[in-house]
């Protein structure tokens, strides 16, 4: 999980400060000291750190906090304040163009993920009412058009692409009026990459940006490339002047130090960030809810969000009345473990919540979790729909076929029974208006 390791050695470091009803400066030395370690080890630049806990500190020992009822607690809310500052302080939101079409164009080194972005960039757009297409304008990686082609097909987008055409500017300016002329509003351009920045690259990128005029330019960089990617940065922001960052690989990176320092460095902001390989697992980049994620105070904002983008309307209200109605059958339940999988896993389900520390996430067996999910979805699968409805009329016989069926041992599916009767116990409870009238919270809710 991104921010991984700093998230445990920060949240360890002020889980004493918190209880603090009165903190010293000797204290605040000692917190510092473990924060500029957690932010060197995850690969934090060492300018932006020193800067980072100096600004810490000295307005840790203001007469405010070293005063309040609460100082530990003060000091964590500082240091959060401080990390949204570093990554940029607000979301630095796509912009679009004001005549209506805008042009995107993806830079970066091989292997950083250009084109599966460029999928991913064009789903996300679609989110946004926006019409997209994708240029294909790397000319030289083999089969890069026919990558490009697959993951134009996987996101339901157009792919425009000339195979004998060895001139990317005029790929580029074929394929913005090729979008013009079918009534889209969206060209992004995918560009070619090399494994170094040279002069050949930059040259032809300067090309391509005098010729189809991009309303932005987005580099795409590597998280696992640590500094490399902030040195990367610099590097086509100097030549070419880069208007965000398109942060990939943030699902595999533990440490987080280029999402730490490349605003600090470049003045760039990132703007999304890849969390995994599906073409939806591309998030807006929140400073503020990373920050409340790297200190274990969840983010449930981002949560909401996808859960709303996961649910339909008519879905959650369809759920509701079944609740109302205690009619919630086992069908409804396997629906619920594809919800989870939309939002992508048990995994990221966690990372978001509130009040579980770093140290806690690492005690979650997520394998073993994703193993017994997959086991209920096959248990479930295995029964008839008429069972999957009432699951009261699985006797011996029935429980026996349903073991044959999923390959799994009958205390399984027994096991999956007794759950689903006190989640619906539990339901049942929640109805109950003598229930409601204690617990305001579920009234709020509207249940």
């Amino acid at each position: 999980m991104a921010f991984e390791g700093l998230s445990e050695k920060l949240q360890s470091t002020f889980k004493d400060l918190r209880g603090k009803g009165v903190i010293t400066e000797k204290d605040i030395d000692a917190a510092m000291k473990d924060v500029k370690m957690a932010l060197l080890e995850a690969d934090v630049n060492f300018k932006v750190v020193k800067s980072f806990v100096a600004g810490i500190k000295e307005k840790a020992l203001g007469e405010e906090v070293m005063n309040s009822l609460t100082p530990g607690q003060q000091v964590v809310k500082i240091v959060r304040d401080e990390l949204v500052e570093m990554m940029g302080g607000a979301n630095s939101k796509l912009t679009y163009s004001p005549s209506g079409f805008t042009v995107y164009m993806l830079v970066g080194l091989q292997g950083t993920g250009k084109t599966t972005t460029a999928g991913k960039l064009a789903a996300y757009l679609k989110t946004q009412g926006k019409k997209p297409m994708i240029a294909a304008c790397d000319i030289y990686r083999p089969a890069a058009i026919d990558q490009l082609e697959i993951v134009g097909k996987a996101v339901n987008t157009p792919v425009f692409a000339m195979r004998d055409s060895k001139d990317p500017e005029a790929i580029a300016k074929a394929a913005l009026k090729e979008a013009q002329n079918k009534g889209l509003n969206v060209l992004i351009v995918d560009t070619a990459g090399r494994l170094q920045i040279d002069e050949a690259l930059m040259e032809e990128l300067k090309v391509l940006k005098k010729g189809v005029k991009p309303h932005e330019i987005l580099l795409v960089v590597d998280a696992l490339t640590g500094q490399d990617a902030v040195n990367i940065a610099n590097g086509f922001n100097d030549a070419l002047g880069v208007d965000g960052i398109i942060m990939t690989k943030m699902d595999g990176d533990s440490r987080g130090g280029a999402a730490l320092s490349v605003k600090a460095v470049t003045g760039k902001p990132i703007k999304f960030m890849g969390t995994g390989e599906k073409y939806d697992a591309l998030e807006p980049f929140h400073p503020d809810r990373i920050a409340s994620r790297i200190l274990g105070m969840g983010d449930m904002m981002s949560l909401i969000e996808q859960a709303e983008n996961a649910y339909s309307e008519e879905e959650a209200k369809k759920l509701e009345a079944k609740i109302r109605q205690n009619k919630f059958d086992l069908e409804d339940f396997l629906d619920q473990l594809k919800q989870i999988n939309k939002l992508g896993g048990l995994a990221k389900i966690i990372d978001m919540l509130p009040g579980i520390s770093a140290a806690d996430k690492k005690n979650i067996d997520i394998e073993q979790s994703k193993k017994e999910l997959k086991h209920l979805e096959a248990i479930i699968q295995s029964m008839t729909k008429e069972e999957r409805a009432n699951p009261s009329i699985l006797n011996a016989s029935r429980r026996k076929r349903i073991s044959a069926g999923c390959g799994l041992p009958v205390s399984a599916i027994n096991k999956l029974i007794k759950q689903y009767d006190e989640m619906r116990k539990m339901m049942k409870k929640m109805n109950d208006p003598k229930f409601k009238k204690k617990n305001k919270l579920f009234k709020g809710l509207g249940f």
